[in-house]
């Protein structure tokens, strides 16, 4: 399928099928489970050898997106964690230096400083929503600065055009986590990222139903090919069935996050005036810090979650997590169906986010259903 000819919703229908045919000719590609390609008589394979290596499902998956982010290499991986930590294995070097949000997805903070710094990897947690914080933490041995955008769960903007311009002057590479956003909203490569990570459990899979992760790269270049064969290697790997499931959603995914986006920012405006909410954060309200910069950047909405600080305490918060109906309190964001979280309570030993602060992920339904949920919720406080 030719790269440029179609519209994105197109793509997502029909990049990479031509990877997965089969004798039956049928509409949906079948799940290639097989480990193992059988060999010529001379010894040679065809395209695929070893399931671990590559694999048609995968392959399908990978070309999809390359094609949706107009990006050279695509490498999946089995969770987002797991390719966040390819990322780090094969830019960071021993004795090097990350800048990270002082907001970022705590499984971000907690890899880095459990298993990097036996590398003697040292980090800076910085807001990076004001860009003078970034130059101001940058060391002569920066390796890698790490955004957010929006970040997990404050939804704190970075200019991701500005921090590109102060990594090029450096030399230090620049990734950006938009899983929150995701390509339909946002293209970091636009602004000067060289790679993009996504949590494609979240709004690419959209179904809660498969974990898996994904790291996209611009450009070929000898990092990605590094990646590449990390994949290869060391083994993380999404399954064929995770793959096919991914597939699968792709093809809505366009029309999910439309929905989706629609819904956050009408309850976002709603929740802005509920006496019972203290702060509302969502990056397409005039109120939230760096709405211009989201305005510039956010090309297609502002994404569906949104998180509020509530009047009261921890105690206040998760009871009225509970409250609902249709909004379900549980861990992840990104799917079909609307969830809040609590997030200090999963945060681990050293939680940042308040105490009072709930995220919401905003689901396809009816909006009017989803707002008088949360007002039935909040009235039984």
């Amino acid at each position: 399928m030719e790269n440029k000819k179609y519209n994105i919703q197109t793509k997502l229908v029909h990049a990479g099928s031509a990877e997965n045919k089969s004798m039956s000719n049928a509409v949906t590609g079948a799940i290639q489970l097989s480990t193992t390609f059988e060999r010529n008589e001379d010894g040679v394979n065809g395209s695929f050898i070893y399931s671990r290596a590559d694999n048609p499902n995968r392959k399908e998956l990978e070309n999809k997106i390359a094609a949706i982010e107009n990006a050279a290499e695509v490498i999946s991986f089995a969770s987002g964690m797991a390719a966040i930590n390819a990322l780090l294995e094969n830019i960071l070097q021993p004795n090097s230096h990350i800048i990270i949000p002082d907001d970022c997805y705590h499984g971000t903070k907690a890899l880095i400083q459990t298993f990097f710094t036996k590398w003697q990897v040292e980090y800076s947690l910085v807001d990076t929503s004001n860009t003078q914080n970034i130059e101001a933490a940058i060391q002569t041995n920066t390796k890698l600065i790490w955004v957010e955008t929006p970040s997990n769960p404050q939804l704190k903007i970075t200019d991701i055009e500005a921090v590109s311009k102060i990594s090029k002057v450096k030399n230090i590479k620049l990734v950006c986590d938009n899983t929150f956003a995701t390509c339909l909203i946002q293209n970091p490569f636009a602004h000067g990222a060289d790679f993009v990570m996504h949590s494609s459990t979240k709004f690419i899979g959209g179904h809660s139903d498969v974990l898996s992760g994904i790291v996209v790269s611009k450009n070929k270049t000898a990092i990605s090919d590094a990646i590449r064969l990390y994949q290869k290697t060391a083994g993380a790997v999404p399954s064929p069935f995770d793959c096919w499931l991914l597939n699968r959603s792709l093809a809505t995914f366009a029309m999910r996050v439309k929905q989706q986006n629609e819904n956050a920012m009408k309850i976002a405006l709603w929740l802005e005036k509920n006496s019972a909410i203290g702060k509302v954060y969502y990056p397409g309200l005039a109120s939230h810090t760096n709405h211009a910069i989201a305005a510039k950047q956010m090309c297609s909405g502002f994404g569906s979650i949104i998180s509020v600080l509530i009047k009261g305490d921890e105690k206040t918060a998760l009871k009225l997590a509970s409250n609902f109906k249709l909004i379900k309190h549980a861990t992840s964001l990104g799917g079909v169906e609307s969830l809040v979280e609590h997030r200090r309570s999963v945060e681990g030993d050293n939680p940042i986010s308040p105490e009072n602060l709930l995220r919401f992920s905003i689901g396809i339904e009816f909006v009017e259903d989803l707002i008088n949920d949360i007002e039935n919720g909040i009235a039984t406080l």
